[in-house]
């Protein structure tokens, strides 16, 4: 149940289907947004691997993150906020449809990579979270990340947004973004050469933006999709240490120390963007939402949970999840809702008095009476897979099943957030009821595409620098490798 510091009135909502949307029993809040004399602009801040612990207000206490924080302390701070998948570019295709990754061939690549056939992509004929902000009349731009498909065929020109300088690519050098190298950097659709550590050239760029949209005087939706803290581990002062590498490296780099300038640095350009907002009168009417793609990586806090990327575990899937608006949401209100992903698509758009596009349905469900204080929070049931190993998960309640590793686990998430007690002896029903229900949604999803898992010395899903679970040989750094069954 969210709490406030300030009180709110309340009105029941139901939960409908099997995407658990959540829809309003009275009086729908579009109806109110859009009787609004302004339309909220929206800033969506995307982190790249971010542990669910890695911020102050969620319990990171090794440094600081004074903006981050101050989003939860100024707006909404989910406690049960998940990702749609434990990698990046599937959660990616789920934020943008509203949907579950699993019904586009897209979403079946876990993630996108170079091994991904050429024709795989978000398709462009598909509406998406800025194609419907731009119906609106919305001015829509992306920044930083797209990892939904390479040039010709797709792009984030191709999918709503009119301004993009970002890269297509699951990861980036931060300071290396020449011409032809991996890292390279575009502006629209063209390759651009610029100088500067990456997560400050994205933060350079969002505050361009804001103000540019201030004097257009246009309603702006902007997606700023940091790299950080994602891999190569290079905090603002390791330029020396990029120039050093001749390519990208993974498994033999970083320090928590070094992990933990990279998040500074993200929170340091989140202040200079709410800066920007405050500098040009947007502040108020501005909804600004902080999150993270998936759960943490190597050096990422991810306390009370167990797991990380790549697996369902608690670990790979709950991040942190802020929303800020300070002419709707209450300060300061903390809530427990479980939510996902993809209820952002169709929340956003409920703010500004629209609905997702009919001929295709969102799964996702619309937080508004959450978020503004209408209705209490509500059990959800969420679904999960994963390629690799042949992950299975469902949340219903306070009630998962999880099937990891070849075995398979009913755990109270709620009590046991840490999935140490397997409870399906004890409550076999429930066991066969979640496992069902699961089957029944997945028949419903495009047909898996598994791979077996390989795991390393410490019984860790291992991945190669491209996200693709094929180790390198031992002559060339990689561990020594345990099978399934000894983990």
């Amino acid at each position: 149940m969210a709490k406030k510091r300030r009180g709110a009135s309340r009105r029941q909502f139901v939960q409908t289907g099997l995407s658990g949307a959540i829809a309003l029993s009275a009086v729908g809040l579009g109806r109110s947004a859009q009787a609004q004399s302004t339309k909220p602009n929206i800033i969506f801040i995307l982190a790249d691997d971010l542990g669910f612990a890695d911020v102050g207000c969620y319990g990171q206490r090794d440094y600081a993150t004074p903006n981050i924080d101050r989003l939860a302390e100024e707006g909404l701070r989910f406690t049960q906020g998940y990702s749609n998948s434990p990698v990046c570019s599937a959660t990616r295709t789920a934020l943008i449809t509203g949907r579950y990754q699993y019904r586009l061939p897209v979403g079946l690549e876990e993630p996108i990579n170079p091994q991904s056939p050429k024709n795989i992509g978000l398709s462009p004929e598909h509406p998406t979270l800025p194609s419907l902000f731009k119906k609106l009349g919305y001015g829509t731009t992306l920044i930083g990340k797209w990892h939904l498909g390479f040039l010709p065929t797709f792009s984030p020109l191709k999918s709503g947004y009119d301004h993009f300088l970002g890269f297509f690519a699951g990861a980036i050098d931060y300071f290396r973004h020449g011409a032809g190298s991996t890292s390279q950097l575009f502006e629209q659709d063209m390759p651009v050469e610029k100088t500067g550590y990456m997560t400050n050239l994205l933060g350079d760029r969002a505050v361009q933006s804001i103000e540019g949209y201030a004097r257009s005087k246009q309603p702006f939706m902007m997606s700023l999709h940091f790299n950080a803290p994602h891999w190569p581990w290079e905090g603002p002062d390791d330029e020396a240490l990029s120039k050093g590498i001749s390519n990208l490296r993974h498994y033999d780099g970083g320090t928590q120390k070094t992990y933990g300038a990279m998040v500074q640095a993200m929170d340091a350009n989140i202040g200079r963007v709410m800066k920007a907002l405050e500098d040009n009168g947007l502040a108020r009417d501005t909804i600004v939402i902080f999150t993270s793609d998936n759960g943490g990586e190597r050096f990422s806090k991810t306390w009370p949970f167990s797991g990380m990327k790549y697996e369902l575990l608690e670990g790979g899937v709950r991040v942190p999840s802020i929303v800020r608006w300070p002419s709707r949401i209450a300060a300061g209100t903390v809530s427990d809702q479980v939510m996902m992903t993809m209820d952002w698509m169709p929340t956003l758009l409920s703010a500004a008095g629209r609905s997702p596009d009919p001929a295709f349905p969102s799964d996702g469900a619309d937080l508004m009476p959450i978020l503004t204080g209408k209705a209490p929070s509500s059990p959800r049931k969420i679904y999960w897979r994963f390629k690799i190993g042949a992950q299975r998960a469902i949340r219903d309640g306070d009630w998962k099943y999880l099937r990891i590793a070849g075995n398979e686990f009913l755990v109270d998430v709620v009590k046991d957030p840490r999935e140490r007690a397997n409870l399906k002896e004890r409550h076999p029903e429930i066991f066969a009821r979640l496992k069902g229900d699961w089957e029944a949604w997945n028949a419903t999803m495009l047909p898996e595409r598994l791979q077996p898992a390989v795991y390393d010395t410490k019984g860790q899903i291992f991945t190669d620098r491209y996200g693709v679970n094929n180790p390198p040989a031992p002559s060339e750094g990689g561990p020594a490798l345990l099978s399934p069954v000894a983990k």
